[in-house]
């Protein structure tokens, strides 16, 4: 095998340009997740709080039932963001500190497929029982 720096100028530069072309694709996904998320009957998916940084979800509901989108600013709070019909895809923004929760009140099994990017190095990511106002059931 030939070293690098042994190659001809052209070939060099041609080796350089496809390693390029294949990593920085990669490195701008670096920050990004990729998720098949399913929610549970009568469970709310809770993502992020705390972050110090914004986000944003691309979700497709691919699942039977409606799911709910709603904001928790960090200041405390909560207001609704928009309702993922079946099939429908939505392109959603959190502010920084925010949690985005997803809710599924139906009697079946959600799913979305997500894909978040922004602040993503510190997302915490649970689950918890719906309730009306948003918030934890405990």
């Amino acid at each position: 095998m030939k070293n690098l720096f042994q190659l001809p100028k052209g070939q060099r530069i041609r080796l350089v340009g496809l390693v390029l072309s294949v990593s920085l694709p990669l490195l701008s996904l670096a920050g990004t997740i990729h998720s098949h998320l399913l929610i549970e009957a009568g469970k709310q998916f809770i993502l992020g709080g705390g972050q110090p940084g914004a986000f944003r979800v691309v979700a497709h509901n691919v699942g039977p039932v409606p799911v709910e989108i709603r904001e928790r600013p960090r200041g405390g709070g909560i207001f609704g963001k928009t309702t993922l019909a079946p099939g429908q895809r939505g392109v959603l923004r959190f502010a920084e500190g925010s949690t985005a929760v997803l809710l599924n009140p139906s009697p079946k099994q959600a799913e979305l497929d997500l894909t978040v990017s922004g602040d993503t190095k510190q997302l915490a990511m649970t689950y918890e029982p719906v309730s009306a106002s948003g918030a934890a059931v405990k």
